[in-house]
């Protein structure tokens, strides 16, 4: 009996352990998502005890279910179960429309109105892949964020040694990269790691990389070929490959141009790039790319010392002054890292949109020359590339001791690469405009009275001719005619007869002249109608050169250069050394993107709220919290306890 009642306790209680077993299993299903042996176990056996224990009560009958306390703990049961399903209903719609609210006063955790717009505007998959060992919590917040507007946007943590097919595709060059894909489009938004120091992802750089991703537009960058330049082609020599691929992977289109080949300058070259030529250029693809250069086109020119490609039209426009003294670096900065004295180290940099982030990190330029400005109507000039006091201009290059001479070598600080703007009034490009048609016109009205002459003489010579022809026949009929009234009157019949047959042919002849007038006057109508067709083409032609020509000058027309004495640097061995690839390629985009305004979007910073305290104040403020205050509150509580005891 005793054993019978020991059995119904442990039925009785038997669904305590039951529902630990059950949740110790369940728990970690849902959390890990993945059905282990373990986890399968607790579940099942969990589930027996509390089958097991259902059955007990049903069938130990009605007494159990009429007690009070069955009563109270089941209404417990129901309302903390009820209670756990509306926390877990309450969690779900969280997760699912994410709700947030940002009560800081900068709105600091929202997108911007700019970033908002864009996200909600995409009809296509974009992804963000993001290549590190770990993601910065607050970089996937803010991509959270950008998800939360548009399920459009997805974004991936991909480690590069795990995903190594992914990372080729990509063509990643460094830990922590940020790529952005749309369609079939790559493009490098950010490096988060840079000099073994990370920086948090920019909603700018992500916000303006989607805004351009999504343009069916490709800027067209060409590389000059065919003068011994740097290739596109990797090679034990050195090119630009890397260089190429680093475009690319930023939205650039790259291709190589042989101005010769080609036949002229294509009209989709947004950026023509020139890496130092060995032999000098024809004098006609000199013109075209000068004619280029003043039709809003933009050049980069990374030229060599020691090296003369023929472009001095095109550098006399600008105001550059190249010299071909090699740059010495007295610092011995490049003898640390076993480059040598010839090898210029820049940390001092222009203001200017292509260095604004450099502030005084490393760039090198092994052998480079110095490059000049002067001061030319309409160019506007930036320091890119800035050396130091300890550097100079070296002429003499033999002696065994390079050292600085005064009187024929240049002393530093000098650019060692500019930037150039030039803006050419719409005023001017109009008044070129109107003398070419002038021009055009000109010679139109020449091509008119030329012809009108030529219609004329062809009109006088076919009616002196019709002139001939009429006259000639009745005087040979006359002839005829005299004669036969000499001979006898029995001949006179048929003279008569002979005449009235001449009669006839010289109507003939005379019908026949008149038709052949007619037609020469049809010709000469012809011809006097056909030219002013002609004519009139030419001028509507040239009225619809002019009003397209009209129309593009009602804003100025704005052409950059850049001008780097130096083109080793973006070759594969040093493009990806220091700052020498961001050199390159922020000169290409500020190149290509003068019609491209980037979206402005202000950083977010946690407004100031800090206090400014005189002296006086920071003494007294912790006298006044160390002392004052707390023997003012024994002080008070002294007296309450004197007064009530």
């Amino acid at each position: 009996m005793q054993k019978i009642n020991n059995y119904k306790i442990i039925l009785k209680y038997l669904f305590v352990p039951g529902l630990i077993l059950t949740v110790a299993g369940l728990v970690p299903i849902f959390l890990t998502q993945t059905q282990t042996i373990l986890y399968l176990t607790l579940v099942i056996v969990g589930s027996v005890f509390l089958f097991i224990w259902l059955v007990y009560l049903l069938v130990t009958g009605r007494s159990f279910w009429q007690k009070r306390s069955t009563q109270i703990g089941t209404n417990a049961f129901i309302s903390t179960l009820s209670l756990l399903t509306i926390l877990a209903l309450i969690n779900f719609i969280a997760v699912r429309y994410s709700p947030r609210i940002d009560l800081t006063e900068n709105q600091l955790y929202t997108l911007s109105l700019q970033t908002q717009e864009i996200i909600k505007n995409l009809d296509k998959p974009t992804k963000v892949y993001v290549f590190d060992k770990e993601i910065n919590p607050r970089d996937e917040d803010l991509l959270e964020n950008y998800q939360r507007y548009n399920d459009n946007f997805k974004f991936e943590l991909v480690d590069p040694d795990k995903q190594v097919a992914l990372t080729q595709q990509f063509n990643v060059q460094s830990l922590g990269d940020v790529y952005l894909e749309y369609e079939d489009k790559k493009q490098l938004v950010q490096t988060l790691i840079s000099f073994n120091q990370r920086e948090p992802l920019s909603e700018i750089e992500l916000t303006n990389a989607i805004a351009t991703i999504q343009k069916d537009y490709i800027p067209k960058i060409y590389v000059l070929q065919g003068h011994g330049e740097y290739s596109l082609e990797a090679n034990p020599e050195g090119s630009l490959s890397e260089a190429s691929k680093s475009l690319e992977s930023k939205g650039y289109e790259i291709k190589t141009l042989n101005i010769v080949e080609n036949g002229g300058i294509p009209d989709d070259a947004n950026v023509i790039i020139i890496a130092s030529p060995k032999r000098e250029l024809f004098d006609q693809e000199v013109t075209a790319l000068q004619e280029y250069s003043k039709q809003g086109g933009n050049l980069l020119l990374l030229l060599d010392p020691n090296i003369d490609p023929g472009l001095d039209p095109i550098l006399k426009d600008w105001g550059i002054k190249l010299d071909n003294r090699i740059v010495i670096d007295g610092s011995g900065a490049g003898n640390i890292v076993g480059l040598g004295p010839t090898t210029p180290f820049i940390t001092n940099y222009g203001n200017h949109p292509i260095t604004e982030e450099f502030t005084n990190s490393i760039s090198f330029y092994p052998l480079s020359r110095p490059v000049d400005t002067i001061e030319v109507e309409n160019v506007q000039g930036t320091s890119l590339l800035v050396t130091s006091e300890q550097m100079w201009a070296e002429s003499n290059l033999d002696s065994e001791e390079v050292t600085f001479d005064p009187q024929e070598d240049i002393s530093g600080p000098f650019d060692l690469g500019v930037a150039l703007t030039r803006t050419i009034p719409s005023e001017t490009v109009e008044n070129q405009v109107k003398e070419d048609n002038k021009a055009e016109a000109e010679k139109t009205d020449n091509n008119q009275e030329s012809s009108a002459k030529n219609n004329d003489d062809i009109d006088n010579t076919n009616k002196n001719e019709t002139e001939k022809n009429n006259d000639s026949p009745p005087k040979e009929t006359d002839k005829v005619t005299d004669s036969n009234k000499d001979e006898t009157e029995n001949s006179n019949e048929s003279q008569s007869e002979k005449t009235d047959s001449n009669k006839d042919e010289t109507e003939n002849s005379n019908e026949s002249q008149s038709e052949k007038t007619d037609s020469n006057k049809d010709e000469i109508e012809n011809s006097n109608e056909s030219p002013p067709k002609e004519t009139d083409k030419v001028t509507d032609s040239n009225k619809d050169e002019t009003e397209n020509n009209n129309n593009v000058n009602k804003d100025k027309i704005e052409s950059r250069l850049v001008v780097i004495g130096n083109s080793t640097f973006a070759t594969n061995n040093l493009f990806n050394q220091q700052l020498n690839g961001d050199v390159f390629l922020n000169s290409v985009q500020w190149l290509s993107n003068q019609d491209e305004q980037t979206l402005s979007i202000r950083p977010k910073q946690a407004k100031d709220r800090r206090l400014n305290l005189s002296p006086f104040q920071a003494t007294i403020v912790p006298i006044l919290s160390l002392a004052v205050f707390p023997l003012l509150g024994l002080i008070a509580a002294g007296i309450t306890w004197w007064r009530r005891r």
